[in-house]
């Protein structure tokens, strides 16, 4: 079975990286150091390291809170979420000419609905015979 990917970096003190460039909960540079000195500074505080750049030489750890990590994982979720999909998602209404009242203001209702969601409607109208 293939490792799920964390939602956001690896957090606490499996980190494979010898050099980190660690960064403070206040966003302040506090350069690159060695993996015991990142974890005897995360103890120190009682803070988390968490992974933000692994392509970067060395690579960039954050020391965060819990509540700045799940506040952090809310915005990324918001993020993704808000993000287009592969493939648009169409969906199509078609009625007669002849529709009664309530049902037009029902089938109105739904592509309403669905144009919220950002799909794209296509209408149909037949004519009545």
């Amino acid at each position: 079975e293939p490792k799920r990917k964390a939602a956001f970096g690896s957090v606490g003190r499996r980190i494979p990286y010898r050099i980190l460039h660690v960064i403070n909960q206040d966003g302040e540079s506090l350069g690159n150091m060695h993996r015991a000195e990142a974890l005897k500074l995360m103890d120190q505080h009682g803070l988390k390291l968490v992974l933000l750049r692994e392509n970067a030489e060395p690579p960039v750890y954050r020391l965060m809170t819990g509540q700045q990590i799940h506040e952090e994982q809310l915005r990324r979720a918001e993020k993704q979420k808000a993000s287009p999909k592969p493939g648009v998602v169409q969906k199509e209404l078609s009625f007669s000419s002849a529709i009664a009242k309530n049902d037009l203001e029902t089938k109105t209702k739904q592509i309403t609905q669905w144009i919220e969601k950002k799909y794209h409607v296509k209408v149909t109208i037949r004519q009545a015979k």
